[in-house]
């Protein structure tokens, strides 16, 4: 099951990656840029089929895949006639779009994949049918029974267990008025929860049973844009703690500290985390499909906002050229002169090498780190 998770993880990884190619290809298509290639890997050509304009096909390296929009850059050459399809003469608006519509599909992606969890996977949360009822509890002189499912509080119909039993909490001893459901039939109780001074809170002294959850179509959009909104804050956080981490990983790799669960990780580790997820014997079976389409959605969520760094030679990099040409056209109106060429990412080549060896540097740490003191989940 471990292997069949890994794979799975792997399979997901690819997928994502052609929904983020998949991006700029369409929103290039739609404002007329001319797309030449829409591959699947890198390396040797294995297979092609070409269609319109467009070349597809796969390549012999499964790490992800491209799609290649003519006209770059101010040096690229486009054949007669076609020069008006260049990317570089395209309206900054327009090629913000087709650069930031790879992150959006990881986004769109993102929440999807949550969505599912919320509306057909379901959720492991408590339920308000009772499991087990303590002796000399009040629950037990009220006349609650192991199998009661609690359906109403005080008359207010009982909807999620987690925030409806909060009023037993806060009743502060007062009477309460429950409706159970009990062998079909409904049985109304009064009780007066009792004081625990170990848990600081007023209880019943009943425990309710675990159960799978699932969310109506409109509540599953609202917690789905919930959960993305929190794991792209929580994203954003790791991202501007990477540089502080780095030492803190190089420690780990190498001198045997304990690996923070928390840290960085890469994508081996994250593809170990994702068997752990499906293989494990703790969790069930949807536990095990929840946890690996969390995981894989985390993954789309941490890679979209990664990818809109404004550091070339990633999709922000080249968002923050675009932006940069538009601020030194909207000088050169202000003065009364012709807007100037556009920046050529080519003459920012340096700064684009000492990037792609930084992140290289730290891709081979990560995988290094994943392979001699992997994360566990202890799943």
């Amino acid at each position: 099951m471990e292997i069949l998770g890994i794979v799975a993880f792997i399979l997901a990884l690819l997928i994502s990656v052609m929904f983020h190619e998949l991006g700029h290809f369409l929103t290039a298509r739609k404002f007329g840029m001319w797309v030449s290639e829409f591959f699947v890997g890198f390396g040797r050509r294995i297979w092609s089929i070409t269609r319109g304009e467009t070349e597809y096909g796969i390549k012999a390296i499964p790490a992800g895949g491209y799609c290649r929009i003519e006209g770059m850059t101010p040096s690229d050459e486009m054949p007669q006639g076609e020069e008006g399809r260049a990317f570089i003469t395209a309206s900054s608006w327009k090629k913000l779009i087709v650069l930031g519509a790879g992150s959006t599909a990881h986004f769109i992606l993102g929440f999807l994949l949550i969505f599912t969890i919320f509306f057909g996977v379901g959720y492991t949360t408590i339920t308000p049918t009772i499991s087990q009822i303590s002796k000399s509890s009040v629950a037990e002189s009220s006349g609650f029974k192991p199998g009661d499912e609690i359906i109403s509080i005080n008359g207010v119909k009982v909807t999620q267990w987690q925030n409806d039993a909060k009023k037993i909490g806060e009743s502060k001893g007062a009477v309460m008025h429950f409706v159970v459901k009990r062998g079909g039939s409904e049985i109304a109780i009064d009780a007066s929860p009792a004081y625990n001074e170990d848990a600081k809170r007023y209880m019943l002294g009943i425990t309710t049973a675990l159960g799978t959850e699932r969310d109506g179509f409109i509540k599953s959009i609202t917690e789905s844009s919930r959960a993305t909104w929190m794991l792209t804050k929580e994203s954003a956080k790791s991202l501007v703690l990477i540089p502080a981490k780095v030492p803190q990983l190089i420690r780990e790799t190498f001198f045997h500290e304990k690996r923070d669960p928390n840290g960085l990780v890469g994508v081996v580790g994250a593809a170990r985390a994702s068997g752990q997820a499906v293989g494990s014997d703790k969790l069930n079976n949807n536990e095990r499909l929840g946890t690996f389409i969390l995981l894989v959605a985390s993954l789309n969520i941490f890679v979209g906002l990664f990818n809109l760094l404004p550091i070339l030679p990633l999709d922000g990099g080249h968002m923050a050229v675009a932006i940069a040409d538009e601020l030194r056209a909207l000088f050169a109106r202000l003065r009364r002169r012709p807007r100037p060429a556009p920046i050529d990412v080519n003459v920012l080549t340096p700064i684009t090498g000492v990037v792609v060896i930084l992140l290289g540097i730290l891709t081979i740490l990560l995988v290094l780190a994943d392979i001699i003191n992997p994360v566990s989940l202890n799943l």
